[in-house]
């Protein structure tokens, strides 16, 4: 399975990820979490950073332009949308985006199943809560264009494996505190995501 590891807030965080193996690193530009990171401090972080790492720039209720700017300003690789958006602003991107579902219901994992998507649990904070979605959800259904997200940690990613999800996110399972990650929790979910 592929990894992310979102909520970067610094290099030193980046590095440990790539190191380990990370698959894509994310930043969140969303005021209200914790793990907030600004146009500028982003863009210090990106622009060191090695190549063939995916930079993912996350939004909540934004417009088209702000996603396009933020992206092109900082560096970013794909725009990870974490809100239901209008079909329109998805034509007015100029960036590469993944759609994210914050599932209610077996149901709700069924949507854009023609499309790379990002599925986590529902709360009603975006982002980030830890919140583990009903796993049952995804037995005898096509998970390979799926990246599961919410409540994962080292202790339990290895146990998806038998889904044949096409990735996996994690930002709180592997932190010490709100947007500071910790090195071993990084290692080892990145190892046993990829046993």
């Amino acid at each position: 399975m592929k990894c992310k590891i979102c909520g970067i807030t610094s290099y030193e965080d980046a590095m440990i990820a790539i190191e380990a193996g990370a698959d894509a690193l994310g930043f969140v530009f969303y005021e209200k979490s914790p793990r907030y990171v600004t146009i500028p401090h982003a863009k210090s972080i990106i622009k060191k950073l090695p190549p063939f790492v995916e930079k993912v720039a996350l939004f909540v209720n934004v417009d088209a332009n702000t996603i396009n700017s933020t992206c092109q300003e900082v560096g970013a690789t794909l725009a990870q949308l974490h809100f239901e958006a209008p079909d329109e602003l998805y034509k007015e991107l100029l960036v590469p985006h993944i759609k994210v579902i914050r599932a209610k219901s077996k149901e709700d994992i069924l949507k854009y199943q023609d499309e790379y998507r990002l599925v986590d649990a529902y709360c009603e904070a975006y982002g980030g809560a830890g919140k583990r979605i009903n796993i049952e959800w995804f037995d005898d259904i096509d998970n390979s264009k799926i990246i599961l997200a919410g409540g994962l940690d080292p202790t339990n990613v290895e146990s998806l494996k038998k889904y044949g999800f096409y990735g996996v996110d994690v930002s709180s399972g592997v932190e010490k505190s709100h947007g500071k990650k910790d090195p071993q929790k990084v290692k080892d979910f990145i190892l046993n995501a990829s046993k």
